[in-house]
């Protein structure tokens, strides 16, 4: 077993084992094998940096086995400078969630911790897998955990949450799993991704695949108009299954147009391009606008992560090494800063029991040390400067002015929507006179929730002000994917 697969299955394991034998009487311990199985999926994933070649855009840490013989379908893992940050990224989130849970989750909690474990393990495997058939089951799988995530312990409107969730996500899947096995006859009978990279197709095959693909991505990332399942699914889940849902699989779609739609139909990629600029600053722009207006505060952050993905895609299809490698760098930070957004929303609902934003007010009177943070992170996500909001954010504008000038005005111009609708967020909610007794009988952090947050600030704060180490692993294989982007397959 290569560190990919430790990776990958070690949570899992976990994960079984307490769906198997964790009992509510033994919650305690159940809570310290979910923590000591989050640490050990994170630090088996720490030699994947510590030893990754930044020289080359070729794939390391390969495990390339047999699996389903017959069909030439291998169990075939590995990682580039595209995928290695987000296998760091899913097991240092999922560490967070389970301090998060500790004291919040008190039934069920053996199957609530083991199922943020197999959904650790799956992604990990999705940012890792090299086989389309292999992907597409890591892909898919992903999609049950979190069903159950949020139609367990959701909020009142959970089960319609859950089921417009998945049918989404499924539906347009189905499409994808087509398109993989069109490929795979194509290629006389393979499902290994990179071999699907050299196929050369005609411009009608590769619309056609193109669209399978954005009906799949586009629903997870999401891009708008399939965004509406989102709000929904953030406002009924727990705490734990919002931070997951914003910060790693919101992500797995935008990787999907890394890793297929980009390579694999370059010239499609290409003649596409201004549907995906335009959906991009629509979902920018439109839904900013839609995020000014909320009352819940998980609401308003879930459309928000709306408007911060919508950036990623633009920096996609501008086809410039400063725009795809911010939009990498968004994909990111916006993992840190959307995570640590809803933790501290989960932080308030724990207290009141409610997420309206009229239900508070001058909450830095009485948690002060909370409210320091909570304030770093909307900063973050306005894009302060010194932050890791600013970053990808600055790449992606730089990039889309590199190729149009005018759409990288607008791009910037939009910006002014996310001061406005998180720090309007953030004047009703902490800053002026105490406006309640709820407001007045709460209790600052503690040390657990404390010790949360103070993680999440350092990586937000490292990432603003030293985001080198991240954009030099990314920085070859950004460089050889718009090489091989630019490549037409059409004789």
């Amino acid at each position: 077993m290569g560190l990919l697969s430790a990776a990958i299955w070690l949570p899992i394991a976990f994960g079984v084992l307490l769906l198997a034998v964790g009992r509510d009487e033994h919650a305690g311990v159940v809570r310290w094998v979910a923590l000591i199985a989050a640490v050990l999926g994170f630090v088996v994933t720490l030699p994947l940096i510590a030893g990754f070649d930044t020289t080359t855009a070729a794939m390391q840490f390969s495990e390339d086995l047999a699996w389903i013989a017959r069909f030439n379908v291998r169990y075939h893992l590995g990682v580039d400078g595209l995928s290695v940050w987000f296998v760091l990224l899913t097991a240092f989130i999922t560490i967070i969630v389970v301090i998060s849970a500790w004291e919040v989750i008190t039934e069920r909690v053996h199957q609530y911790m083991g199922a943020f474990l197999i959904l650790s393990g799956l992604m990990v495997g999705v940012f890792s897998a090299l086989d389309g058939l292999l992907f597409y089951v890591f892909f898919e799988a992903t999609l049950i955990p979190m069903y159950i995530i949020i139609g367990i312990w959701g909020g009142p409107r959970r089960v319609y949450a859950a089921f417009k969730f998945f049918l989404y996500t499924l539906l347009g899947s189905l499409l994808m799993l087509v398109a993989l096995i069109y490929l795979y006859y194509k290629s006389g009978g393979s499902f290994e991704i990179l071999e699907w990279h050299m196929l050369p197709l005609p411009m009608t095959a590769q619309t056609l695949l193109f669209f399978a693909f954005l009906a799949a991505f586009a629903v997870k990332v999401p891009m708008w108009p399939v965004h509406t399942w989102l709000p929904d699914a953030h406002v009924e889940a727990p705490t734990g299954g919002s931070v997951v849902l914003a910060a790693i699989m919101l992500k797995l779609g935008a990787y999907g147009f890394l890793r297929f739609s980009m390579p694999i139909v370059p010239d499609a990629s290409h003649a596409w391009a201004g549907l995906m600029i335009t959906l991009s600053l629509v979902a920018v722009l439109y839904i900013g606008l839609v995020a000014l207006v909320q009352n819940d505060m998980k609401k308003l952050v879930a459309y928000s992560s709306v408007a911060h993905m919508g950036f990623v895609t633009l920096g996609f299809f501008v086809f410039n090494e400063l725009g795809v490698a911010g939009g990498i760098v968004q994909m990111i930070s916006h993992g840190f800063v959307s995570g640590a957004m809803f933790l501290c929303i989960g932080v308030l609902y724990d207290r009141v029991h409610s997420r309206e934003i009229s239900a508070y007010g001058g909450v830095v009177n009485t948690m002060p040390k909370f409210a320091a943070f909570a304030l770093l992170f909307a900063m973050a996500n306005c894009g302060l400067p010194g932050t890791a909001g600013f970053v990808g954010e600055w790449m992606v504008i730089l990039g889309v002015v590199k190729f149009n000038f005018w759409l990288g005005l607008l791009a910037a111009t939009t910006l002014v929507f996310g001061a406005a609708y998180t720090l309007w967020m953030v004047k009703r909610v902490y800053f002026g006179a105490i406006a309640n007794d709820d407001v007045r009988a709460l209790v600052d952090i503690g040390r657990r929730e404390f010790f949360m947050l103070a993680v999440l600030a350092i990586a937000v704060l490292w990432m603003g002000i030293h985001p080198k180490p991240f954009t030099d692993v990314m920085q070859v294989s950004v460089t050889e994917l718009l090489k091989h982007v630019a490549q037409s397959k059409l004789n």
